[in-house]
């Protein structure tokens, strides 16, 4: 739909004085009354004002675009207003607003609402178009001037081709579920704000979806990547290239936008150097290269982990204790048939560990070598440890082998790959990991293990708080994912009680928020009220991601009290004796969890900790009417 469909003559007032942004606002909203496309104004007018609570739609340049969806309006519709002298509307640049469009949708009209957005914002960027607007002598003036322009535009735009986007972004998580699409939702909607074209791939756990094509990437101005694990880089040499975490794609779309559209990104394959989000200029430093090289590999072992694990609680769960407790999950047929099938993939779990962090630091010829560094690892007693060793060794391994073998003549180029690489590296793989890995990891592994086994309860019940607040600690990041994988590891040395204890923090932030927005609803913004059912749902799938958009806009009062709220969760799954033999599921898992209503009662409590804090924490927002 047309913007110039939505707006009335009726909805346009030129000349109009009012006093501040409270006046201007209730103005505008009379004037999509008249036109008959309110239901109830008063209830409108408090979700314009609600939004406005967000953040300012004044977006610069002596524009502001206040919007809002609400059950409050009949049919979508538009309302603009002149305001000659300027008002005051807290606008981004400062600036007095001059030119006002007010967006009014219904509940369900949440593509058009973008739609009309994107396209009002893009064509306000026309200083010229803005100055004609503004002098209109009549609402049918300002109306054809609008009429004209839009026309002008949208044949544009259907003429453009497909691979024309101003710029393109792919994002990519450890995990690939809740920060790789977030982030990509929140590139896309800022681009929608500030009028940009942009295409965002996602790198997520089904695999890459909407992907770039040579022509949209030659097209560009430039790409943003925003990834916590290795992603095809060599397709942009040559163009302008930002490198980012994926926590900056969700956090600070705007500024990676602008740098882009600046030409301020570094060009791709022109020295080390990589720019980060925040204007800082660093060469790549070894510990966030080895912390993406490790995502790398965990990002591709967990489907492992997360399938064979849960499948082999299904085992558990159909099988008779009773007939031979030492065979417990094979007694029963079927119970075998499910156990064997998770064993196996489990199976994969090391090899696949070391494979991918060798591929992530020196690409194809190392993944053979970490392969076969992960099954020796695995049995050869070092386990998790010693594959994530065996790993990194068969990666910078395999650089040192590229540095040797470029001395030898090209004539042998052919024969690197397919011979040299996979002999040589195997072989030394082994050698390394045999004699010089494995007997030291492998009695470390024992020690540890054994301390974990001769822990008292009280011993216990501080790991579990540790853990269940790490997970908290950057919902996600590194410190929720060093949490995790420690306790995935654990399974594979049938210590379960560190899983579960990892499980129940990890659900408790989504679960607190859920209940402080039901119990503290003057605390939370209607935006916020929204996710409420949400992130209840995400709190009980194991889905800590849920709780970010409240940790990003209010980090110093959501982080303490879903801290504080995780690690009571921890401790209490600790004290309960609680044990969780797959490494995900939430409470679908919650019939093979031993003591399992013990972990829903730690769960339970620590959410209750984290809502009341939570309640504590949070300032009521105040209700702004003029």
């Amino acid at each position: 739909m047309r913007i110039s469909e939505l707006l009335q003559k009726e909805s346009i007032a030129l000349g109009r004085k009012p006093q501040d942004k409270a006046d201007a606002i209730g103005q505008m909203v009379e004037l999509l009354a008249k036109s008959g496309s309110l239901e109830d104004k008063k209830k409108f007018k408090q979700a314009i004002l609600e939004r406005e609570r967000l953040s300012t739609t004044g977006i610069g340049e002596g524009i502001a675009i206040p919007h809002g969806k609400s059950s409050a309006v009949k049919r979508a519709a538009l309302a603009a207003m002149v305001v000659p002298q300027g008002v005051d509307f807290a606008s981004a640049d400062g600036a007095p607003v001059h030119l006002l469009f007010m967006i009014a949708v219904p509940e369900e009209g949440a593509e058009l609402h973008l739609e009309v957005l994107e396209r009002l914002a893009a064509m306000l960027m026309d200083e010229d178009f803005r100055k004609r607007l503004t002098a209109a002598k009549d609402a049918a003036e300002f109306l054809h001037i609008l009429s004209i322009e839009e026309e002008k535009r949208f044949a544009e735009t259907a003429e453009k081709q497909e691979y024309d986007y101003d710029v393109l972004a792919v994002t990519a998580c450890p995990t690939g579920i809740a920060h790789t699409f977030m982030a990509a939702e929140s590139l896309e909607n800022k681009a929608r704000e500030m009028g940009i074209t942009i295409k965002v791939e996602t790198n997520g756990s089904g695999g890459a979806k909407n992907v770039l094509t040579a022509k949209e990437i030659r097209a560009a101005k430039g790409i943003i990547v925003a990834a916590d694990k290795n992603v095809e880089m060599q397709r942009f040499y040559g163009k302008r290239v930002l490198q980012v975490p994926v926590a900056d794609g969700i956090r600070k779309p705007e500024v990676l936008l602008g740098k882009i559209l600046q030409g301020e990104a570094p060009v791709y394959g022109e020295g080390k150097d990589v720019e980060m989000a925040d204007g800082r200029e660093e060469v790549r430093g070894r510990g966030k290269k080895v912390y993406r090289d490790l995502m790398n590999g965990v990002s591709h072992m967990l489907p492992f982990v997360i399938g064979g694990g849960i499948l082999i609680a299904v085992a558990f769960l159909l099988d008779d204790y009773s007939l031979n407790p030492a065979n417990f999950g094979s007694n029963l047929p079927q119970a075998a048939f499910f156990k064997a099938i998770g064993d196996a993939a489990f199976g994969f779990m090391l090899p696949i560990l070391a494979g991918y962090i060798a591929m992530g630091i020196a690409d194809r010829p190392a993944l053979a070598p970490g392969f076969v560094g992960g099954f020796l690892a695995k049995e050869g007693g070092s386990g998790f440890l010693g594959a994530l060793l065996a790993g990194f060794a068969a990666g910078y391994l395999i650089l040192l082998l590229k540095k040797l073998f470029d001395k030898l003549p090209r004539s042998l180029e052919g024969i690197k790959s397919i011979l040299l690489y996979p002999v040589f590296g195997i072989l030394l793989m082994g050698l390394l990991i045999q004699l010089i890995i494995n007997p030291p990891v492998a009695w470390l592994n024992e020690a540890l293990y054994g301390l974990l086994a001769r822990l008292g309860t009280g011993s216990r019940v501080l790991l579990g708080v540790l853990l269940g607040g790490m997970m908290s600690v950057d919902m996600g990041g590194p410190i929720n994912k060093a949490a995790y994988v420690f306790g995935t590891a654990s399974l594979a040395s049938n210590e379960f009680q560190i899983m579960a204890a990892v499980m129940a923090g990890g659900m408790v932030p989504p679960l607190a928020l859920a209940l402080a927005v039901f119990a503290f609803r003057d605390k939370f913004s209607e935006k916020e009220r929204q996710s409420g059912v949400a992130n209840l749902i995400m709190g009980a799938c194991f889905i800590t991601e849920g709780a970010i958009p409240f940790a990003a806009a209010d980090p110093l009062r959501v982080l303490p009290a879903c801290i504080i709220g995780s690690a009571v969760a921890g401790g209490l799954s600790m004290f309960f004796g609680c044990g969780l033999r797959a490494p995900h599921g939430g409470i679908f898992v919650l019939p093979v969890i031993s003591h399992p209503f013990g972990f829903l009662a730690a769960v339970i409590l620590g959410a209750l900790v984290g809502m009341l804090l939570l309640g504590v924490l949070r300032k009521r927002i105040e209700p702004r009417e003029s």
